[in-house]
């Protein structure tokens, strides 16, 4: 069921309110009693399930976890030589 938020035009009073689509618009306020209770517009929310969102595998710059194992080199890199140069 949706929330609805609720704003009176007389007092002021706000109220989120949970109501079935079908149910009947509230006039009335539940503070004042005065017929100035009016729907307002606000964002939808929702929230994004599963993988492939930025908020659940890109945002801390690793890409997603994909099951497999990460890739070794299968050959070693070639070995530097520890003695130094000799330049005269």
């Amino acid at each position: 069921m949706p929330i609805y938020a609720y704003r009176c035009d007389e007092c002021g009073f706000s109220k989120d309110v949970l109501q079935k689509i079908s149910d009947p618009v509230l006039t009335d306020c539940l503070s004042c009693g005065k017929p100035a209770f009016k729907k307002q517009l606000t964002a939808a929310g929702f929230q994004l399930k599963g993988t492939g969102w930025y908020v659940t595998d890109f945002r801390g710059g690793k890409a997603p976890a994909t099951g497999t194992a990460p890739a070794t080199p299968s050959e070693s890199a070639p070995a530097t030589s520890a003695a130094p140069d000799a330049s005269s």
